[in-house]
């Protein structure tokens, strides 16, 4: 297939039929739509992870099902009405993912960073804001970060997690229970030329997060390295 930048149109044409349609049995019959659909999708995805390769250390590319796991959702529609990828970092000295979804009526969006980290991980960051906030602070305060994305995502804590007082200068930080950054995206924006480009461009963002957080989560709290 040739390099593209956008996303063909008649993905979106796919996924918003499907979505009104969300049954095995329109599903089989269209079998040859979502083939094509999804050809146009990985182009796009493998496009922008040789972007990707240029600009970080990328394990690899995920491309996720269409099919979803209804076993424990009260939601029994079989499929999902979008198309998504994730790019995994390299080594265990580089932490983090990228993710992009897109999905028709204007609910694209690209995303990074740590969401829900595991008991250790999360403990190791909060001892990190604890220590010393300024290098998350610093980040997240910066005029890139802002231009980008705005403000730093996630779930929060309603009061300080265990073991902080309220007052902690940094309480709002700690209060974090995953760090990530997004960024949303129109349906003229997704099938724009130049669209590869731009979601290159968010991910590159994200690479100050990812660096100190890689940084924090490799290292105990005297800077020593936890890799083998």
């Amino acid at each position: 297939m040739a390099k593209m930048t956008h996303l063909d149109p008649s993905v979106f044409q796919f996924l918003t039929t499907l979505e009104k349609n969300n049954d095995r049995d329109w599903f089989a019959e269209n079998k040859p739509k979502y083939v094509a659909a999804n050809e146009h999708f990985k182009a796009l995805a493998e496009e922008i992870n040789s972007g990707m390769i240029k600009r970080d250390n990328i394990e690899k590319m995920k491309l996720y099902r269409i099919y979803r796991d209804v076993r424990f959702s009260k939601n029994k529609a079989p499929y999902k009405s979008n198309f998504s990828c994730g790019f995994s970092r390299a080594t265990k000295a580089l932490r983090g993912s990228y993710f992009l979804q897109l999905h028709p009526g204007d609910r694209s969006f690209m995303g990074g960073g740590f969401w829900q980290p595991d008991i250790p991980d999360l403990k190791r960051i909060r001892e990190e804001i604890d220590l010393d906030p300024s290098g998350l602070q610093d980040i997240i305060n910066s005029a890139s970060f802002k231009e980008h994305f705005g403000k730093l995502g996630g779930q929060q804590l309603k009061t300080a997690p265990k073991g902080y007082p309220k007052d902690h200068p940094a309480i709002e930080l700690l209060r974090y229970k995953s760090f990530v950054v997004t960024k949303s995206f129109s349906d003229e924006e997704v099938m724009t030329p130049g669209f590869s480009e731009q979601v290159l461009k968010y991910f590159q963002a994200t690479r100050p997060l990812f660096d100190y957080m890689s940084d924090v989560l490799t290292t105990d709290s005297n800077g020593v390295s936890l890799i083998d």
